[in-house]
């Protein structure tokens, strides 16, 4: 009961500013929401807070707020620069995240995933394979079950598993998880970040408050810095490390613990994913042998190299989660047909000059949609590129521009914004163009 008695104000009302908003309502601290948008959606949400004795704030009342706080807690996709924040900053008000607020009233261990690429899947990976091991676990954070909601199960849990992203992680006081999981780092969110160097300095908050009793778990290609905690380290790509890769065995300190093949996973991107995931349950104790069997029927999440469908002699896979090169370079490296890539999106301050060597040994044709399609097609001088004004356009070029033996791979390196909601939003309008496609025996042929 931190904040109970306590005034607070929440900056926000996504799905985290809700959840953290009834949280802190349920602990009896006085509450009050503010979030810059006024619309119809969210006035409907103001209503439901507002019958739990919720103030809450919306538009230009919420911008300029006079009101003193003991806390502010902000929701992890607001900006610190907006206006509804240098408000509540310019009062000297100490400012935390959901991801904070929640962990101060957490009753069991914590393990968080975090990196540039695999966090989903690693996260749910992770909490299938400890709930296949009688783990008493759930996933929460980042990936969609805000932890702010997820907190009150956790008294009944041996742990709780959490996707944390660099905008959760830049407000954080006294997070420590007992697991800290370090995937990988690309280039993201540069529009966000002033570089790379402040995306990474947010990202290795996650392990600022480790002690030795705690464990990191870290791609071998990673340079970190000398950390506390015990480390447990996985490479796909033949780096040393505690988990390798060796065909399709993965193995442990050299011995076989996993087939790859018997699982529902492919690709290094998975393998890898698969070696995180059991290194995070090694370091919570559980055998080897359960967890072969705990993973055997995991599927990946939808948007990351799914097969959408076979349709004269094409393979069609939406990766529409590929939000950066680094995800987009690993779909490429998975397949082993002549690519026709669908790529573009919205510019989020990176170029795409670093991939097109790949591009170039692996892409036979690309098609390039979004705010980015000119400069990517620029940056990939020699690859043959046609431009598309739609993604139902680009599935059209797509189409009659593969062959048999070809495969068709939607891993856009950007994310969505500049034309969809979201990249799940994306990567379903792709598979409903591809499952509309109907068989011919006509040749196809660059338009």
């Amino acid at each position: 009961m931190i904040y109970s008695g306590k005034n607070a104000v929440v900056l926000g009302l996504g799905h985290s500013g809700e959840a953290a908003a009834v949280l802190l309502q349920e602990e009896g601290a006085s509450v009050t929401v503010c979030e810059s948008l006024d619309n119809p959606a969210l006035r409907e949400k103001a209503a439901a807070l507002a019958s739990r004795g919720v103030n809450v704030l919306l538009g230009g009342a919420a911008d300029n707020d006079p009101a003193d706080y003991d806390i502010a807690v902000i929701s992890p996709g607001i900006d610190p620069a907006v206006p509804l924040v240098r408000n509540v900053a310019a009062k000297g008000i100490p400012i935390i995240g959901e991801l904070e607020l929640a962990f101060e009233e957490c009753s069991c261990p914590v393990v968080a995933i975090t990196g540039t690429n695999g966090k989903t899947t690693t996260t749910e990976l992770t909490t299938a394979l400890l709930q296949g091991c009688g783990v008493r676990t759930m996933a929460s954070g980042n990936i969609g079950l805000p932890f702010a909601t997820a907190v009150r199960s956790s008294h009944e849990l041996d742990v709780m598993v959490l996707e944390v992203s660099s905008f959760q992680l830049e407000t954080i006081r006294s997070f420590r998880p007992h697991v800290a999981a370090w995937l990988n780092l690309s280039p993201n969110h540069l529009d966000r970040y002033a570089g790379m160097q402040d995306y990474r300095d947010a990202k290795l908050r996650i392990f600022e408050n480790l002690t030795p009793e705690d464990f990191v778990v870290a791609n071998a290609l990673s340079e970190l810095p000398p950390l506390p905690a015990r480390k447990i380290t996985f490479s796909a790509v033949g780096a040393d490390a505690d988990f390798t890769l060796r065909g399709m065995e993965i193995c442990f300190r050299g011995s076989p613990v996993l087939d790859q093949a018997a699982t529902r996973l492919r690709g290094i991107h998975n393998a890898e994913n698969l070696m995180a995931a059991m290194a995070i349950a090694h370091a919570l104790d559980v055998d080897f042998e359960r967890m072969a069997g705990a993973v055997a029927g995991y599927a990946a999440p939808a948007h990351r190299c799914e097969f959408v469908r076979e349709l004269d002699g094409v393979l069609w896979i939406n990766d529409s989660k590929a939000t950066n090169l680094d995800a987009m370079e690993k779909a490429m490296r998975s397949q082993d047909r002549p690519i026709i890539l669908l790529a573009g999106g919205k510019d989020k301050g990176f170029e795409f000059d670093g991939i097109a060597p790949l591009v170039r040994e692996k892409v036979r044709a690309a098609v390039l949609i979004g705010e980015m399609k000119d400069r990517i097609a620029k940056s990939w001088s020699g690859v043959d590129c046609a431009p598309a004004g739609s993604l139902e356009e680009a599935v059209d070029l797509a189409r009659r521009t593969a062959r048999p033996g070809d495969v068709v791979l939607f891993s856009p390196g950007t994310s969505s914004f500049d034309m969809f909601r979201n990249y799940g939003e994306r990567g379903n309008l792709f598979k409903s163009h591809v499952q509309k496609l109907t068989p011919t025996t006509e040749k196809q042929t660059h338009p």
